[in-house]
């Protein structure tokens, strides 16, 4: 019966270090959102900028548009989930 009980409490510590561990990878407020983006579009200039080197002409600024516009659409997104998570969400 103790090693059931140690075993139990162990599972316990682990279940609690997990929700801890997956907190960090949560994004509850707008600045959270904002910082991401930031990030993403960083990334994104510097994927067009390569793509605008590889595809010379047209192509390429319509690949550099493309990154810019999928890292607003993902931030629209993000901030749409926040408010719905505000108003109907259950922590």
């Amino acid at each position: 019966m103790a090693a059931i009980a140690e075993l139990a409490r162990a599972l316990q510590f682990i279940v609690l270090t997990m929700k801890k561990i997956a907190r960090l990878f949560t994004i509850k407020t707008k600045l959270e959102v904002f910082l991401i983006t930031y990030a993403l579009g960083l990334g994104a200039a510097e994927r067009g900028k390569d793509y605008m080197v590889q595809y010379p002409g047209n192509v390429g600024k319509m690949f550099f548009v493309l990154c810019t516009v999928a890292v607003f659409i993902a931030a629209s997104k993000m901030l749409e989930a926040i408010e719905l998570h505000k108003a109907f969400g259950v922590d």
